[in-house]
């Protein structure tokens, strides 16, 4: 599957870009997009997968490749593994983890937009300060070698053709990571600090989502936290087995949308609708009322103090 998706999108992706080069036109940029907006999820998606599970094992080279590609067609960060792996994995949402959301206000837009603001401005320099701390000094090199290069691929193709360089390389630059955060964001919203950090009090799933679907299982955020090399096939059915720990666990599942549509129903103030789509794991008989009450108290910003249970996960 991820074979077949990699030879449609550098298929796609070079016939949409070399067409908007030698034949520009502004009415052209609205198909150009919404080709990349189609393809960049289950890329992304695709991306994730093989950084726990490598799917190219011989030539080691062309692993290591592929995600440069796949950065060049659509602006993924080119230090996404080491952020991933080298990072949010091993902090797991805690206060070292650059992208953690404890310490901000999950159902307000502005204090995302400081969330998104620090770790786009700011990101380049924490996370190589963060693995050089950890000496993790082959993932900072790669870091840095990466982002110099994805930015000089964009200041390259501006000064050969501003508007195509803006389109192909500039607008992928800054949109994949609003979208990459705004889905973290929803992933890790509600916080259970009556628990420890277990994996379950710090994420949630969403499932019978169409993003499923096309982003190979994405929304089963939960188990792939408890175990992060579980492959993406087996995480459903995962949670259709565990589903009393879940629901003895309290943990935050939802039904029918996803990480992105979460965060955007909690800048809304769309408390209804998420009680709506929550699901009642423990069948007791929970309101709507009583659902949005325990979810506007999980989505407030965390001292660690307060955090009486909080411990490092043993796994």
């Amino acid at each position: 599957m991820f074979i077949r998706l990699t030879l449609k999108v550098v298929v796609v992706m070079l016939i949409a870009m070399m067409g908007l080069l030698k034949f520009f036109h502004w009415g052209l940029v609205p198909i150009y997009i919404a080709v990349w907006g189609w393809y960049a999820p289950p890329v992304i998606l695709m991306l994730h997968c093989t950084m726990h599970r490598p799917f190219i094992r011989q030539p080691k080279w062309l692993g290591r490749v592929h995600p440069f590609v796949m950065s060049f067609f659509f602006g993924i960060p080119t230090g996404y593994a080491e952020h991933h792996m080298g990072m949010h994995h091993l902090e797991d949402n805690m206060p070292e983890d650059l992208s953690s959301t404890i310490r901000y206000r999950r159902d307000s837009f502005l204090h995302f937009l400081v969330y998104w603001g620090r770790l786009f401005f700011f990101g380049v320099i924490e996370l190589p300060l963060y693995l050089s701390k950890k000496r993790r000094t082959a993932m900072v090199r790669r870091v840095l070698a990466g982002e110099l290069a994805h930015e000089a691929l964009i200041v390259g193709s501006l000064l050969i053709d501003w508007r195509f360089g803006l389109v192909v390389f500039a607008f992928p630059y800054f949109m994949v990571r609003f979208m990459m955060m705004a889905g973290n964001w929803g992933q890790h919203a509600f916080i259970n600090t009556e628990r420890k950090n277990d994996g379950i009090s710090n994420a949630i799933t969403c499932i019978n989502s169409g993003y499923n679907k096309r982003a190979f299982n994405d929304g089963y955020h939960i188990g792939h936290h408890l175990k992060a090399n579980r492959h993406w096939t087996e995480l459903p059915r995962d949670f259709f087995e565990n589903w009393e720990m879940y629901a003895r666990s309290g943990a935050i599942v939802f039904e029918g949308i996803d990480f992105f549509l979460v965060s955007l129903l909690l800048w809304t103030g769309q408390w209804r609708v998420l009680a709506r789509r929550f699901v009642r794991l423990n069948d007791k008989g929970q309101s709507d009322e009583d659902v949005i009450t325990m979810l506007k108290s999980r989505v407030q910003p965390v001292q660690l103090k307060d955090w009486a249970a909080m411990q490092p996960r043993s796994s």
